[in-house]
């Protein structure tokens, strides 16, 4: 399911970045010109995956950086301009469809807090993993949320939900209501290109190596864990990039329809997740842990009911689908199994 994830989820955010490109260069945003660019940026990327893991790094360090340097510019100005407005009226009502609103749309926007997995599926090419993974996965959730809370609330503040839930570029459109600086209104508006790059960059090497992993113990065809001339799984990452852009012209780029597909997934891989860890700590309790999820048992029991409430939210459809694609999964898995028991010694 983890690589469904990042699949499906590379798929959506590639949706969100014909949008946001089409509004920055000007071309009218139709169904067929955002599913053309959401289908060859993926292929643009993967190209640049199979340079190796250094040039796919480095590339993708620097978008974030200047996404993180964007967003920072955003809380910064509007925040500004909202305290010396002192109009809190957008605010209010705080919630204005009700708790059931809050989770559809927390169903919904699941998929924004979804990659700090990768930094665990790249652990083999970090150094001293055993301390940097979770220092790099705590430390980027810690950042993430505080920006995210931050966007949101000063978005919110300075324009009307309803509103900004109308515009393909919602940041650039909140920015416009309380500054006329065309430089930063440009740098926004050209930071979702970059956020929405480095999210697909980070699927497919996320993605690649998920599969890859999987082949190499045998639960996939062994063919997908050959290692290329640049050190990288070059056939994982092929398909991977090719998977990416045919999900966004099987769906006809129908975001709400993939992002639900993927928050499912999501859910699921966290489920079980999160059921693993209480399973193995019952059956290797004394093996030597570098670190403890604080809170045990309460944090990964809490985790298993929020997903299971949260999949209600979702569209009915895209679940069926992704039950759909899980059978596969299943029976490619077992079709594997099969093959290799049947295939003798030499």
């Amino acid at each position: 399911m983890k690589s469904f994830d990042y699949i499906v989820g590379a798929s959506a955010v590639s949706v969100g970045f014909a949008a946001y490109f089409t509004y920055f260069v000007g071309i009218p945003t139709t169904t067929g010109t955002l599913v053309i660019v959401a289908t060859i940026w993926p292929l643009i990327l993967m190209g640049l995956n199979l340079q190796g893991i250094k040039e796919a790094s480095w590339t993708n360090n620097l978008l974030v950086a200047l996404k993180i340097l964007a967003l920072l510019v955003f809380v910064l100005v509007g925040a500004a301009a909202l305290i010396s407005s002192g109009n809190y009226s957008n605010y209010h009502p705080f919630f204005p469809e009700g708790f059931s609103g809050v989770m559809s749309g927390a169903a919904i926007i699941f998929f924004a807090f979804i990659g700090f997995n990768t930094i665990a599926v790249m652990a083999e090419e970090i150094k001293d993993p055993e301390k940097n993974v979770p220092r790099a996965i705590l430390f980027a959730f810690a950042v993430c949320t505080l920006i995210y809370i931050a966007v949101s609330v000063v978005a919110v503040g300075v324009v009307n939900w309803e509103l900004l839930g109308t515009s393909s570029a919602p940041l650039e459109f909140a920015l416009k209501t309380v500054t006329d600086n065309i430089f930063v209104l440009e740098f926004v508006a050209i930071s979702a290109l970059f956020a929405t790059t480095s999210v697909i960059m980070a699927s497919i090497m996320g993605g690649s190596r998920a599969l890859f992993a999987m082949a190499r113990k045998g639960v996939l065809p062994e063919k997908l864990s050959k290692i290329s001339r640049h050190n990288v799984p070059a056939v994982t990452i092929l398909v991977t990039g090719l998977i990416i852009s045919g999900i966004v012209l099987v769906t006809d780029g129908n975001l709400d329809w993939l992002a639900s597909l993927f928050n499912f997934g999501t859910l699921l891989t966290f489920f079980f997740i999160n059921l693993s860890l209480l399973r193995l700590r019952k059956l290797m309790p004394d093996v030597k842990r570098n670190f403890k999820v604080p809170f045990y048992p309460y944090t990964p029991v809490f985790a298993m009911i929020s997903c299971i409430i949260l999949a209600f939210y979702l569209n009915t459809n895209a679940v069926i689908t992704a039950f759909f694609f899980l059978v596969i999964g299943i029976a490619v898995y077992y079709l594997n199994k099969r093959g290799k028991a049947g295939v003798k010694p030499a």
